[in-house]
């Protein structure tokens, strides 16, 4: 059964989906974002999406961006992924989606790196450049040790192209709202409804929306026609000015988009 599944189907039962909330690994410092990556589960994440720190984040915005550059001068280790992994589970019980680019996986060796995540408590990935057409290794190894797998879908996407993520994904389906690079904006794109209603048609169980969703409003608009809201640049901004008591606090506004109206 897969763990990120599990969440969605309860939150759907008791509020009208899924929080997904993302922090990268070692922002500001591995020990804090561990705390960090906690306080977002105690205030209402259901999902958390833990980012690896990469040299070359093309999809990442500014705010992104300079939180994994600071990671990765604090001196980030691909090591210290799989010990946030094991910290934050030994401390919270919701599923922990590890989101990286494929290349440190396929440096560390795609079969220990899938050992190494389930040994650490983690429920899968989320490959934002790894397309299901071209994943043959990743699909095997996750098989073999029980993990979840979500691959991104946008609204460029073909009809075909959305079976195949729909069909291979474990988990979830990521829908990317608006083509470009994450970051909160004031609007999240009118065609992110469009890839849900296509999605949904390709067969996909359960599908959460990402890219530019950073408050509470925006959150219940999209649980209106997705499963889930994924939430990074604005929990990354309220780590970076403020601390784990932002984190804490801007989760919470966030969390209050999931709940039904009484």
């Amino acid at each position: 059964m897969s763990a990120v599944a599990n969440a969605i189907a309860g939150s759907l039962i008791e509020r009208n989906g899924a929080l997904v909330g993302y922090l990268p690994v070692g922002f500001p410092d591995l020990a804090t974002s561990v705390d960090a990556a906690v306080a977002l589960v105690e205030n209402g994440v259901d999902v958390l999406e833990l980012g690896l720190p990469y040299s070359d984040p093309v999809m990442d915005g500014p705010v992104i961006q300079a939180a994994t550059l600071t990671a990765l001068q604090g001196g980030f280790r691909l090591q210290h992924g799989f010990e946030a992994v094991h910290a934050i589970r030994e401390r919270v019980d919701a599923p922990v989606l590890v989101m990286t680019y494929y290349n440190p996986v396929l440096q560390y060796g795609v079969d220990r790196f899938a050992a190494d995540l389930a040994a650490a408590g983690g429920a899968g990935l989320i490959t934002p450049d790894l397309i299901p057409d071209e994943a043959a290794e990743w699909l095997a190894a996750s098989d073999a040790h029980h993990l979840d797998r979500v691959f991104l879908t946008a609204p460029t996407s073909t009809d075909e192209r959305l079976r195949t993520a729909a069909r291979l994904s474990r988990g979830f389906v990521y829908a990317v709202s608006t083509m470009g690079i994450t970051g909160a904006r004031s609007d999240v794109d009118a065609a992110a409804r469009v890839l849900v209603e296509r999605l949904r048609t390709a067969g996909v169980e359960y599908t959460a929306v990402g890219l530019g969703i950073s408050s509470a409003d925006q959150v219940r608009d999209v649980l209106g026609y997705a499963d889930g809201a994924i939430v990074g640049s604005a929990l990354v901004k309220a780590l970076a000015d403020g601390g784990v008591p932002a984190v804490a606090r801007v989760a919470a506004e966030l969390a209050a988009g999931t709940l039904r109206a009484e």
